[in-house]
């Protein structure tokens, strides 16, 4: 307008950090909406898979279907799991028509709460805030698949395949490695994606273990949250602390009034039950310094309580791991620790 200024409209900044566009539909970052947009990556993805032409694929989060081309040229056919209707209309229509539409299966919801078909192979490119529990479910499910390829936020796929003595060993890389062997694959950078999430990413395959170790999962469960829960410090500390002698010996007494019970616990095979590992991203990582410092609380001389903790520390000198700490052990050691605490009737779940 003439003699006057002309007003520039400052956009929306709660907007604009939340959505980006591709092809007229917004990705929410809060709903862990970030496409890949490198179709070299895509394509690297895919080739790593080892996907056969028979397999059924299973895809998690498809979005607009870029990963889901490259799938359903490889294998058989492809199940895609999404949760946004918007997402599950473009990828209808993207291959409505095309001579894959009838290889394309696409089911709307929930990928925690729906139940999955049968599949070969899981390919997926996942929210990261359902990273921990979508494991467990793909664990848990039968009949067991060849081989899921996962993208992770790259800390959690880390600590997935972690080792004894690494920083990043925690309960969940014991309970996922316990159920299968996992590799890391390839680092992704965030700049693949559109739009770009805060950090990095990784790709890691997981192969189920077939036949599954012969263990209680509750109770084996119950003895790695109580070993992780202060990993850096010695197995005779930990069970020294009144609150896990208490617990134990609740545990045990009960167990003996039930005369029996213990061995019918033996059947249990319940995967899910290592799944609740929302502690972990945030658990405490070993900076190298020795914890020992904590004082430890003492039972008072005599008495009932005496004898148990003396019972829990015997078990514990039988097997050498009095002065071993959870970060330091492997599948093997913990296995062998579960199994000499049940020979003694001391049980965790």
């Amino acid at each position: 307008m003439a003699g006057g200024k002309m007003r520039k409209e400052k956009p929306s900044r709660a907007a604009g950090s939340n959505k980006q566009y591709q092809g007229g539909i917004s990705f929410h970052k809060s709903k862990g909406q970030h496409i890949l947009k490198n179709p070299l990556l895509v394509d690297t993805i895919v080739q790593k898979s080892g996907i056969k032409s028979t397999d059924i694929i299973l895809e998690i989060g498809p979005g607009t279907g870029n990963l889901t081309k490259k799938l359903l040229e490889a294998g058989k056919s492809v199940i895609a799991v999404e949760l946004d209707p918007r997402m599950v209309l473009e990828l209808t229509r993207r291959f409505q028509g095309t001579p894959f539409s009838n290889q394309l299966k696409v089911i709307q919801g929930d990928v925690l709460k729906v139940d999955l078909p049968y599949f070969d192979i899981c390919v997926a490119n996942i929210p990261y805030q359902i990273s921990s529990p979508l494991t467990f479910k793909l664990l848990a499910h039968r009949p067991v698949f060849r081989c899921a390829v996962i993208m992770f936020q790259r800390e959690f796929a880390m600590r997935l395949v972690a080792q004894p003595g690494d920083n990043l060993y925690c309960r969940l890389s014991v309970n996922t490695q316990l159920l299968s062997r996992i590799s890391h694959l390839l680092k992704v950078g965030k700049n693949n994606f559109r739009p770009p999430p805060k950090v990095d990413s990784s790709v890691v395959r997981i192969e189920p273990r077939k036949p599954l170790p012969p263990v209680n999962f509750k109770e084996w469960d119950g003895l790695i949250r109580l070993c992780f829960n202060r990993k850096n410090k010695t197995l005779g500390s930990v069970f020294r602390q009144k609150s896990v002698l208490s617990l134990l010996e609740k545990n045990y007494k009960t167990l003996q009034a039930l005369k029996g019970s213990s061995e019918d616990m033996a059947g249990e095979m319940d995967v899910s039950a290592l799944g609740d590992t929302s502690e972990d991203m945030s658990m405490e990582i070993d900076d190298g310094k020795d914890d020992e410092m904590e004082v430890e609380e003492d039972d008072e001389a005599g008495g009932d309580g005496s004898d148990f903790k003396a019972k829990i520390i015997g078990i514990l000198k039988q097997g050498d791991f009095e002065e071993k700490r959870s970060s330091k052990l492997t599948q093997v050691d913990f296995l062998y620790l579960l199994s000499l605490f049940n020979k003694a009737g001391i049980h965790f779940s």
